[in-house]
């Protein structure tokens, strides 16, 4: 079925088809020099600052094109700041992490400034697209325990949880110069890549445009503290984001993809708090900048070794690793693919691969099809302009947590990429029968006083919904999940106490979760010390050692578990615009495919989260937008299924 006649399944002869799509992103790239101009700019505005800065440019997939480090900037410590006191356990915003990372410094003359700038660059880039753009001060607003940060008695942040993602153990992000291409092809140019600190909330990262297509992402630290916005009622003057602005000169987001031009629950969001107005510098004072002189290229262990900028690699091509449908499989030529070096289809549809009861190819292409076809005919909730359909990918695993296929829109953001394979796995992680004994058997975290042992979570979460609820009896959406994994149950009652897989709110931060942050603690600490190189050994490809949760566990909306009959066979996972919408397409698409198929489907209403009241408050499956289709007004899309 084509994309024409997908999207008039969901149009009721009231719109146009074949109007609602977006445009296809054009083949635009960073050259080496306009890298080296983009560093010029930024070094420029840092030494009129008198702040000595690092920075980091990748392009749209997470290629790091160039770090540099200014004379001085090496000799800073970097603190994580949660902005507020942290009482251990406190996670990477702990006292105990804190001090780890400032003894290795100072005893090793190290800084991970390098890190944190290239977090900043990848979040710049993997939020925005060609219909959004965001930047790490947007990251900050979405990420926190209310939305807006600092007004009690509202809900967490929509993208709660999304920082814990593109992480540097994730199985699907590719490392620095390898590919899993046929006969082991190595490409340093194929994507998505993975984030040493995983997503940023420090103001200081922006994207970069060019004749108004995304092409990259620009990170800066110059003030030793990686933190976030804690109030977003005043108007910063950054020197991070700062130094980040005159970077992007030139570069910069066009007016109408701000993100304070897109909304929320009726919300504006942030883009920075100063505009090139603000700058000291222009361009002849970026002309005059000796970069020779000014600072080094330093290599980065696992990210940057050139010593000079690199070119970036044109998005959509197969030398980017995101490509359209080289197979053909879902006969849409809207169907993108995540692809080798070589152009080859990294995760085409197969079968499941544990029990009698499995997904075949046919079903994994059918969730995955149908699922398409909803994203195509839906409203954007989050994309210019206004009218636009949604941008996502979306990810099927069996209940191993093996990948059975993953396939995208060409205009989604890559960040969706990693984390609708965390939502598909962990929408399936919960619903499986063998979660408790995969959390207890994760090692206790390196930092003791820092991180809680997984297994603990296992005694919490039985105790607030019931000794059934890790037993495989209950089906639970990502929603379900997120819903019991804030700092306040129910959320947004401030005050109130931390649900089971929350940290509570006097150690709780963006950057300490909970169970989501506790899981990968070894992972992140180990690769702490490989990036600093006192550790020739990185983390593993796999977050936790547990194949179920190899890319870490996700906390917001947007998947659902698969069943057959009352068999769980997989989850189903989507991210890329608007929480409810994202809910809307694994939801519908994996009704529509059992409609089509009349075998596999979503759990039976009487297994679903949904009937479980903890403290009397019920929690939630899925929430699909009222009037969610393009050209259509139809209300109550999930209602009855």
């Amino acid at each position: 079925m084509g994309q024409v006649a997908v999207l008039a399944l969901f149009c009721f002869g009231e719109c146009d088809p074949a109007a609602a799509a977006n445009p296809i992103p054009a083949p635009e790239r960073l050259s080496a020099g306009e890298v080296e101009r983009i560093l010029r700019q930024a070094v420029a505005e840092a030494e009129a600052r008198a702040a000595p800065a690092t920075i980091a440019v990748t392009d749209r997939v997470g290629n790091v094109l160039a770090v540099y480090q200014m004379i001085g900037a090496e000799d800073d410590l970097i603190r994580v700041d949660a902005g507020r006191r942290i009482v251990d356990p406190g996670g990477l915003a702990g006292p105990a992490f804190n001090d780890l990372l400032e003894t290795l410094l100072t005893n090793n003359g190290l800084t991970i400034a390098t890190a944190a700038a290239i977090a900043k660059a990848i979040t710049g880039a993997y939020l925005s697209s060609g219909g959004n753009a965001f930047s790490t001060r947007t990251a900050s607003q979405i990420v926190q325990e209310n939305f807006h940060p600092g007004s009690r008695g509202l809900e967490g942040g929509p993208l709660f949880g999304v920082q814990i993602s593109q992480l540097p153990c994730s199985d699907l992000s590719v490392r620095f110069e390898t590919s899993p291409g046929a006969g082991g092809t190595v490409d340093p140019r194929i994507g998505p890549k993975r984030s040493p600190l995983g997503f940023s909330a420090d103001p200081g990262g922006l994207p970069l445009y060019q004749n108004g297509t995304l092409v990259g992402g620009i990170g800066v630290i110059a003030d030793g503290v990686y933190g976030l916005d804690r109030n977003i009622r005043n108007s910063d003057s950054d020197l991070d984001e700062l130094i980040a602005i005159a970077g992007t000169v030139g570069f910069s987001a066009p007016g109408d993809l701000r993100a304070e031009r897109v909304a929320v629950d009726g919300r504006s969001l942030r883009f920075a708090d100063r505009t090139g107005r603000s700058l000291r510098t222009g361009a002849s004072d970026a002309a005059a900048v000796d970069l020779a002189g000014a600072g080094v290229f330093p290599n980065v262990i696992g990210y940057f070794n050139n010593g000079a900028p690199l070119a970036g690699t044109p998005f959509g091509f197969a030398r980017s690793g995101i490509r359209p449908d080289p197979d053909d499989l879902f006969d849409n030529d809207r169907a993108f693919v995540l692809a080798t070096a070589g152009g080859v289809n990294r995760f085409p549809p197969q079968a499941g691969s544990e029990g009698a009861v499995a997904l075949t190819a046919a079903e994994v292409t059918t969730v995955l099809a149908e699922a398409l076809g909803v994203a195509l005919a839906a409203r954007g909730q989050i994309r210019r302009p206004l009218g636009s359909n949604a941008e996502v990918t979306i990810s099927v695993v069996d209940t191993t947590g093996l990948i059975l296929g993953i396939v995208r829109t060409p205009d989604a953001p890559v960040f969706g990429t990693d984390v609708s394979l965390q939502k598909a796995r962990s929408a399936m992680f919960f619903s499986n029968p063998a979660a408790a004994a995969d959390l207890r058997s994760v090692p206790a975290p390196a930092l003791p006083d820092s991180f809680r042992r997984p297994r603990a979570y296992v005694r919490d979460f039985r105790a607030f919904l019931g000794a059934n609820a890790l037993s495989g009896e209950i089906a639970y959406g990502n929603r379900s999940i997120g819903n019991v994994a804030r700092p306040f149950f129910p959320d947004g009652n401030n005050g109130n106490g931390n649900g089971p897989l929350s940290a509570p709110f006097d150690s709780w931060s963006p950057f300490g979760t909970g169970l989501q942050v506790d899981l990968v603690a070894n992972n992140l600490v180990q690769h702490v010390l490989f990036v600093l190189e006192l550790s020739t050994d990185d983390t593993a490809a796999q977050c936790a050692g547990l194949s179920r949760l190899a890319n870490g566990l996700q906390i917001f909306s947007g998947g659902v578990p698969i069943y057959l009959d009352d068999v769980l066979v997989g989850g189903v996972g989507v991210s890329g615009d608007g929480i409810d919408q994202d809910d809307m397409i694994a939801f519908l698409g994996l009704d529509r495919a059992g409609r089509v198929l009349g075998t596999i489907g979503n759990a039976r209403r009487g297994m679903r989260a949904d009937r479980l009241s903890p403290l009397g408050v019920h929690l939630r499956y899925v929430q699909c937008p009222f009037a969610p289709f393009l050209g259509s007004d139809q209300q109550n899309v999930c209602q009855g299924r």
